[in-house]
C-alpha cells in the first residue's frame, strides 16, 4: 500500500482470490487487472467496495461488472497486442481500460452521453490512453473502423445484433450476454470461413442493451 495507490493490497487480493483462484490463467489479463486502479472507476464512496466480488452502480441505471465476470469475458476474447477491439457499452470505462493494455486499438460505444463523459474522465484520471469513446447506438456497431478482431458486449440482448456479427473479422471472437432481461447466458462467438460457432460460457445478469438491434428493435440473431 502506498500514498499514491491506497488500494494496492485490495487489488492484489482481488486478483489472487477472486480471479486466479477461480481459474483465470491468462497472465496478460491478470497483469492488467493488477495494474488498473479499479477504485477510480466507481462513484465516490464506493472506492473500497470496488475490489469486492460484486457489481456496483455507476449512475443512470448502469453498473460496473463484478471483477470475476470482467476477467472471464476479457480472457475469452483472446486478445493479441495488435488486435482491433470494439466494446459495446462503455459504462465506467474500466473494461476499456483493461482492453487498452492488451490490444492495439480500442473503440468503445456508449449510448448515454453522461455515462460516456464520465468514462472519459475516469480513463484520464487513471492515466489510460488508446481508448476512443463514441456516443451512439452500440447495437449498430461502428462500421468506420470495422472489421474487429474482438467484440465485447457489456449489456444483455435477446440475441446477438446482426451488425456486430457482420463487423467481426475472420477468426474474430465476440463475447455477449444473451437472453431475457433478468438473467442471461454468456456466449462466445467465433467466426470461421464466414460461419459463426457459438460457445456457452455460463449464466450471468447484465443490464439490458438498448438499441435498434437490441431490446427496442428487430433484426437480432
Amino acid at each position: 500500500m502506498t500514498k499514491t495507490d491506497p488500494y494496492e493490497r485490495e487489488r492484489e487480493a482481488m486478483v489472487e482470490h477472486q480471479i486466479r483462484d477461480r481459474g483465470i490463467r491468462d497472465e496478460r489479463v491478470l497483469a492488467a487487472m493488477r495494474e488498473i486502479p479499479r477504485h477510480l472507476f466507481v462513484p465516490k464512496g464506493y472506492e473500497r467496495a470496488a475490489y469486492e466480488d460484486r457489481p456496483l452502480p455507476i449512475g443512470e441505471g448502469q453498473t460496473i461488472s463484478q471483477p470475476y465476470i470482467v476477467a472471464v469475458m476479457t480472457e475469452q476474447l483472446e486478445i493479441k497486442p495488435q488486435d482491433r477491439v470494439l466494446e459495446i457499452g462503455s459504462g465506467s470505462g474500466y473494461q476499456a481500460a483493461l482492453l487498452a493494455g492488451l490490444a492495439g486499438t480500442v473503440i468503445s460505444i456508449e449510448r448515454l452521453e453522461g455515462v460516456a463523459e464520465q468514462a472519459r474522465e475516469n480513463l484520464a484520471r487513471a492515466g489510460v490512453t488508446g481508448v476512443r469513446i463514441v456516443v451512439g447506438d452500440g447495437t449498430e456497431g461502428y462500421p468506420p473502423e470495422a472489421p474487429y478482431d474482438a467484440i465485447i458486449v457489456t449489456a444483455a440482448s435477446p440475441g446477438v445484433p446482426e451488425p456486430l456479427i457482420e463487423q467481426l473479422a475472420e477468426g474474430g471472437r465476440l463475447i455477449a450476454p444473451i437472453g431475457p432481461r433478468d438473467c442471461q447466458d454468456l456466449v462466445k462467438l467465433v467466426k470461421r470461413e464466414g460461419k459463426v460457432e457459438t460457445i456457452p460460457l455460463g449464466g450471468v445478469c447484465f443490464v439490458p442493451l438498448i438499441g435498434q438491434f437490441g431490446w427496442r428493435g428487430e433484426g437480432f440473431r
